[in-house]
């Protein structure tokens, strides 16, 4: 039996972080809960974790301040941040830490758990390996040559849009993160990248319209994801 994913949660609301930690047991995970800032990296280094869910607001000592020790000690785990605040410096300020995500509240628990699995399928390398040909429902991608083959026809797609779909394609069923495609296709997650990506999406999604099985859904503003639906 595989050992189900163990995560470190640090949050104060007692209320909240009870309702949470429950959640996230009952979708398959184990977690050790500390609700004091104070105590939480001592308590890091009793154990051994796949990844973190800290809040940033926090009596004693902060999230952020906890993330960089924790980074101190163990610099390859991941890090999640949660927050109640939305302010774009708070967003930087994680993710200069090297925050592999951040999620404001109130937020979708649904949405919370694709982020951790797609988090954790990244850095266990079980992401799906290297590949130049994809099977998408009834049509052919291949990425080398930068085509998407149909019923005999062919369209050639531009580097970009290949890029962007071999990362939905090798991430298939599962969260793509915004962000996470924008810094790897573009280089930068700002307004206008964003704008642009999505301009792409649209182009990919009217390649794929003649297939009702395949299917690229928002998750809720957090991603995108790839789902074939079986017939």
């Amino acid at each position: 039996m595989t050992a189900k994913p163990r995560i470190f949660l640090v949050e104060d609301d007692l209320s909240f972080g009870a309702v949470l930690k429950s959640y996230l047991e009952i979708s398959d995970f184990e977690v050790d809960w500390v609700d004091d800032g104070l105590h939480a990296v001592s308590t890091f280094t009793k154990a051994s974790f796949d990844i973190c869910i800290l809040d940033v607001m926090l009596p004693n000592v902060d999230g952020f301040t906890i993330g960089t020790e924790i980074r101190k000690i163990n610099s390859g785990i991941p890090i999640l941040f949660l927050t109640a605040k939305n302010l774009r410096d708070d967003v930087l300020k994680g993710y200069r830490i090297g925050a592999d995500d951040y999620i404001t509240k109130p937020f979708d628990t649904e949405v919370l758990i694709f982020k951790l699995k797609a988090i954790l399928k990244r850095q266990s390398g079980m992401q799906t390996k290297e590949s130049d040909f994809y099977q998408i429902g009834s049509y052919q991608f291949d990425f080398k040559l930068r085509t998407v083959e149909h019923e005999g026809s062919k369209q050639k797609l531009s580097p970009k849009e290949a890029e962007l779909l071999k990362m939905l394609c090798d991430n298939q069923n599962e969260l793509l993160p915004r962000e996470t495609a924008l810094k790897k296709i573009w280089g930068d997650d700002g307004y206008f990248t964003a704008r642009s990506m999505d301009v792409y999406l649209t182009k990919i999604r009217k390649l794929f319209s003649e297939d009702p099985s395949i299917e690229i859904r928002n998750i809720h503003g957090s991603g995108f994801m790839l789902e074939i639906k079986k017939s």
